[in-house]
């Protein structure tokens, strides 16, 4: 096994690749119309986790799983109660842990909020995106605002901690609709907001539509004013922005999303999954049948793997601390450098602050609203 095993490992990431359908926007490792391979998948899933284990010295303590898609919400609850039975044979989950699944609106019943809350979930991520109907529709992904006040119903009163996805810039979406759906999402009763800018990943149908003009996206200073404006509107109803696209009711922070930015270890199982032990960063098999096949055959499905560089180690530290309203510290950035480079990286830093792209806290550099929204220029700037 490449993964190191002594490293400390408390937090674990699963992946449920199988989609009813597959959003225009989706670049992840996500199948839909597999469902005949779940049974398969889930039994390769559990054996990928025991090996590992089974390769621990002692038995490891967990404060966060996150399961992830794909769509968690469609896997049948007699998988998912059976995948937790070899969980908690293997491992000890901590009083605190923060149990995570990622749900689709449309995709969920009543039910199974129990059924997750038995198994130690204590956390659903809800993948809303928008409320407008239409805007899902012709991305190819269908579910209701009918489906979303559905869930919102039924679940906040099994699982309290819920947290939702929306993107902005998603094209169709007028200003006042934006705004009217954020005024009405800071009334919904969850802990936790995540609101991503729409990335247009190459070789997505969606893609294809705005290189052929079929789809004409928003213009970049709208979707910069409307952030701006959402980002005060959450304030002002108590989620407190702790990262570039996170805000949170306090003490709702997300735990599993902090492991990634502080850059601490995390084994991920299941089709295309990533870890990382402190030191080396790796990926398990895309190919369905492939990693099937390794996994019932023994082998290790690790596909990729890269022992990260000082220089790599020191662009990670810049990225996903300015990423967090905490900031990174200052001799991170320079760390390792020559004379040379550090005068320039000085001199950069001289620029973005005069420019109000930045400012320094206490030795931290920290994101200023201004640059907030051109984070990975300024980033660039920093590793230059």
């Amino acid at each position: 096994m490449l993964y190191n095993t002594q490293t400390q490992t408390k937090s674990l990431y699963i992946h449920w690749p199988f989609c009813p359908y597959r959003c225009h926007f989706c670049p992840f490792v996500a199948l839909a119309k597999h469902e005949q391979f779940m049974n398969r998948y889930q039994q390769a899933l559990v054996k990928e986790i025991a090996m590992y284990s089974d390769a621990c010295d002692i038995k490891q303590v967990l404060d966060t799983l996150y399961i992830g898609g794909g769509t968690p919400s469609t896997c049948p609850d007699d998988l998912l109660l059976d995948t937790f039975d070899r969980l908690n044979n293997k491992f000890i989950f901590s009083d605190s842990a923060e149990v995570t699944i990622e749900v689709n609106p449309g995709t969920v019943r009543k039910e199974q909020f129990e059924v997750w809350k038995s198994c130690g979930i204590n956390r659903m991520s809800v993948g809303v995106q928008s409320l407008k109907d239409s805007v899902l529709h012709n991305l190819n992904r269908h579910q209701t605002k009918k489906d979303v006040d559905f869930l919102l119903t039924y679940a906040p009163q099994v699982i309290e901690n819920i947290s939702v996805d929306f993107i902005i810039g998603l094209p169709g979406v007028t200003n006042d609709e934006w705004k009217r759906a954020i005024q009405e999402v800071v009334t919904w009763p969850i802990k936790h907001i995540s609101m991503y800018f729409l990335m247009v990943h190459e070789d997505t149908p969606l893609y294809f539509r705005v290189k052929t003009n079929k789809i004409s996206l928003p213009k970049d200073d709208t979707i910069v004013d409307l952030y701006h404006w959402t980002r005060a509107i959450f304030d002002k109803h108590g989620f407190k922005q702790y990262e570039v696209s996170n805000f949170a009711k306090p003490g709702y922070e997300s735990k599993h999303n902090t492991v990634y930015w502080e850059r601490k270890p995390y084994k991920a199982f299941g089709l295309g999954a990533c870890s990382f032990d402190g030191n080396m960063r790796l990926q398990n098999e895309k190919n369905l049948l492939k990693y099937l096949e390794g996994v019932e055959q023994d082998a290790d499905v690790t596909s990729f793997n890269e022992t990260l560089t000082e220089k790599q180690v020191r662009l990670e530290k810049v990225m996903l601390g300015l990423r967090r309203i905490t900031g990174v510290k200052r001799n991170d950035v320079i760390h390792g450098l020559s004379k040379h480079d550090i005068e320039q990286i000085t001199q950069h830093m001289s620029w973005l602050k005069d420019n109000n792209y930045i400012y320094e806290d206490n030795g931290y550099l920290k994101l200023t609203p201004t640059g907030l929204v051109v984070e990975n220029d300024i980033v660039a700037r920093l590793s230059s």
